[in-house]
């Protein structure tokens, strides 16, 4: 997958691009002469994309959400290029609250789009990837994903599990010739953070000095956070275009910088109580 002749023979395929990073990536990827399926939930959002690249582009409605949708979206892309060499499920939603502030609804939904969503997708187009021998699948997660912080616990589930359900993917793909890539952002200047994100109207004082404090944190910075949506897009680029594409590929320097936290947290924890844990194990006479 990382050969970049003939470009405009390989398709990628892109959820969520009305705005922010899927928008980005798709202009991104067409500007570089490939193939993409475009897809919103509103088409009318990304008429814009197929006008500046006639033939390049093509546009589907898509909800994530919905399995009719994503199989007319998959045969429409189908039709049109007979392939798909990359598929970026990028769409999702935010939500902000404490946990217990909670409400059912909201996070089912959010459990709907970001990643039953995101299966759906990938269960359509892998059968086609398998036929191909060959398709990369980018599942767009977040540090959020890797760790926990207050305010968006069920956000933090959501990509938890995405990272989790790639990771799968991963090992039972490779052999295939499938490989696959979890991108994970730390802030950047998408409407993630603003009209994208839902907050609970419950409110428990108990929590506004931990997921109170940094759900208006969160809103205070969109739009100013440090990531470059434009600059993440040529990222994932370059790392599709590599013949060695990562597993794990963080963007921006909070990512790496709370992976790091992390990991050190982590590996404090493992050697403090490494007698524990292997002393859970049966032990010989």
């Amino acid at each position: 997958m990382g050969d970049n002749k003939n470009k405009n023979e390989k398709v990628w395929f892109i959820t969520g691009c009305s705005t922010g990073l899927g928008h980005s990536l798709a202009q991104c990827v067409l500007k570089a002469g490939y193939k993409v399926v475009v897809t919103a939930r509103e088409k009318q959002q990304i008429q814009p994309l197929a006008d500046a690249f006639p033939g390049m582009a093509l546009l589907c409605s898509l909800d994530v959400t919905n399995k009719e949708s994503i199989e007319k979206a998959v045969s429409e892309a189908i039709t049109a290029f007979g392939r798909i060499d990359f598929l970026v499920n990028n769409a999702g939603i935010g939500y902000f609250a404490a946990i217990e502030e909670s409400e059912e609804p909201d996070y089912r939904r959010m459990f709907e789009v970001n990643f039953f969503g995101l299966h759906d997708v990938t269960k359509a187009i892998l059968p086609l990837m398998r036929k191909q021998r060959g398709g990369h699948i980018l599942n767009v997660s977040s540090i959020a994903g890797f760790a926990g912080f207050p305010a968006v616990g069920f956000y933090n589930a959501t990509k938890f599990a995405v990272q989790g359900y790639s990771e799968s993917l991963a090992k039972e793909t490779a052999h295939l010739g499938i490989r696959v890539t979890i991108v994970s952002p730390s802030g950047f200047r998408t409407d993630w953070a603003g009209r994208s994100a839902k907050s609970s109207p419950v409110i428990i004082e108990d929590y506004l000095p931990s997921a109170g404090a940094n759900k208006q944190n969160i809103r205070n910075s969109s739009g100013k956070q440090a990531g470059d949506p434009q600059r993440a897009a040529e990222a994932i680029l370059r790392v599709c275009e590599s013949p060695n594409p990562p597993l794990h590929l963080l963007l921006g320097s909070a990512a790496l910088k709370n992976v790091r936290l992390k990991l050190d947290n982590l590996k404090s924890d493992i050697d403090t109580w490494e007698a524990t844990s292997a002393g859970a194990d049966y032990q010989s006479n």
